[in-house]
């Protein structure tokens, strides 16, 4: 599919089961490439838990379930990979790990030469956008900049967090970012969660890539 996909970030607490209805709901609604069950204040078997039960659902809707962090986790749960951004040696090692089963991005970087060591380990696509940042109305815009530079140098693909409304997607989608990334614009927006996945598939369905683009 020769345009940006949707990469959904779970809220940072939730009641598994509940998760579990959501996704569905939101599979109903369209086209997802990836889902990140993002816990980062709970342990490996709280983790575990949670996966064990959203793991299923996401892989059944068709997209990667990826694990934040927690390698142990994303191992024994069946995950397909793990988006890890504590440092470029955990980095290194995730990709030493999970290679070339399953996927590892990251992520969480200010500054460029730092994005560019990070596509050296050979990592499956860099995050932009502040995960534990409260989100805005508008993407930050320090993710635009950095996602519109990287989509145009450079071929490891990259995801760019939008804000917290689904109209977002259209600032976002200028960057040419391969993924684009939902959190608070499913979640927290009190709307129909298939509607809303269906809305942003059809925002992303009228911007493909130029057919010259490096969409990974």
């Amino acid at each position: 599919m020769n345009r940006p996909r949707l990469f959904l970030i779970t809220p940072p607490e939730f009641d598994a089961g509940e998760m579990a209805a959501k996704l569905e709901q939101a599979f109903a609604g369209g086209d997802i490439a990836c889902v990140m069950i993002y816990m980062p204040g709970a342990g490996t078997k709280e983790i575990q838990a949670a996966a064990q039960v959203l793991v299923p659902v996401i892989q059944q809707g068709g997209a990667a379930a990826i694990i934040y962090r927690d390698t142990q986790a994303a191992g024994r749960s069946g995950a397909d990979g793990v988006h890890v951004d504590t440092s470029l040696e955990d980095v290194k090692l995730a990709v030493e790990s999970f290679h070339p089963d399953r996927i590892v991005g990251t992520g969480g970087t200010k500054l460029r030469h730092e994005a560019m060591e990070l596509a050296e380990t050979g990592v499956d696509y860099i995050f932009f956008g502040k995960l534990d940042l409260a989100e805005k109305e508008n993407a930050h815009a320090k993710t635009l900049s950095s996602a519109a530079w990287w989509a145009e140098l450079f071929s490891t693909p990259c995801v760019a967090l939008a804000g917290n409304t689904i109209e977002t997607l259209e600032e976002v989608v200028a960057t040419a970012a391969d993924f684009i990334a939902l959190k608070d614009a499913l979640w927290q927006s009190g709307g129909d969660i298939a509607s809303l996945v269906s809305q942003a598939n059809r925002i992303l369905d009228a911007h493909p890539f130029p057919e010259d683009s490096q969409d990974g």
